[in-house]
């Protein structure tokens, strides 16, 4: 897939993502937290796999990728869902929000370390540019920054789990197809979260049996195309354009989910949230590399029509 076709498509799952958000906020307070996202995961993990069985796409991994699969199911399942639910019931949503802000600055650093992935100062602007954006959009509706809480602490190790997931999954892309990654860490996380549910909420199962037909639908939406489409996206995206680069587009998120909060939960928008997303859109643009792969796609045509140019 051409890069200009994989940014479109991920701001397309960013917009799903955002919506999303309404999404699980109506689920929690209908279901317990971790019982509710321990199913709703597992059967994202199905919709994954019954779908790459159609497609043929599903095989047996190898010892070193059952390795990559164990490890991305405890960061972006297992690590990210847990600490993200937890703290954000300890913090403010304006902590919790400029924290998980920090996420594609986060990727950058742990690609440059991890992957030796030393990013240009083009799309260093634009990590820089989106952070500020999306912090400029959170405090707009927060009211400005609280003391920090272990809250704080636990969303920061929620937003670190899933760096590191985007680092391993572009490591186990090299051999690996991404989508079948993705249903095999969504299977053996669900696993891993109803385990720990069991121990946090010992009536969980019995909540789920107070969901109307709206909140099932609801849940299916998030689960199915939300977690499982998105996240097959999502992760093919990471193989094919790199952590760091498709990162970019999360922060993309927090005006979607703005958005998405004010068409269905009647939550306000504000003038200063369009003012921050005047600083996401050019920070996904530096970020992601559309600028310089634009400039070196004009400078190659320039090329090409230059009359010295022959084709051999």
């Amino acid at each position: 897939m051409h890069n200009t076709k994989i940014y479109i498509v991920l701001i397309s799952i960013m917009f799903i993502w955002g919506i999303n958000v309404s999404a699980i906020k109506l689920l929690v307070g209908a279901f317990m937290p971790v019982t509710m996202t321990a199913f709703r995961i597992f059967v994202a993990a199905l919709t994954v796999l019954l779908t790459l069985i159609v497609l043929k796409q599903v095989r047996k991994p190898q010892s070193k990728e059952w390795l990559y699969i164990i490890v991305g199911a405890f960061f972006s399942v297992v690590g990210h869902h847990y600490f993200l639910s937890e703290g954000l019931d300890k913090t403010s949503a304006a902590n919790g929000g400029l924290i998980l802000g920090l996420g594609p600055l986060l990727t950058a650093i742990l690609s440059m370390i991890l992957l030796k992935r030393k990013p240009t100062s083009i799309r260093l602007l634009g990590f820089l540019l989106g952070g500020t954006g999306v912090s400029f959009t959170v405090l707009a509706g927060g009211g400005g920054l609280n003391a920090a809480s272990i809250g704080d602490i636990e969303v920061f190790l929620s937003i670190l789990s899933q760096a590191l997931s985007f680092i391993v999954i572009k490591k186990a892309s090299e051999t690996m197809d991404p989508r079948l990654l993705t249903g095999y860490m969504l299977l053996i996380g669900s696993v891993v979260l109803f385990l720990i549910s069991l121990w946090r909420e010992p009536g969980g199962l019995t909540s789920l049996a107070n969901g109307t037909p709206l909140i099932w639908t609801v849940f299916l939406f998030s689960a199915m195309l939300a977690t499982a489409l998105g996240h097959m996206v999502y992760n093919y995206a990471i193989g094919q354009i790199g952590a760091a680069e498709a990162s970019i587009f999360l922060n993309l998120n927090t005006f979607f989910s703005l958005l998405g909060a004010s068409l269905f939960l009647g939550e306000k928008l504000m003038p200063a949230h369009f003012a921050g997303l005047l600083l996401i859109i050019p920070g996904v643009i530096l970020g992601s590399g559309a600028l310089e792969e634009l400039a070196l796609r004009r400078k190659r045509k320039r090329y090409q029509h230059h009359p010295s140019y022959k084709k051999t």
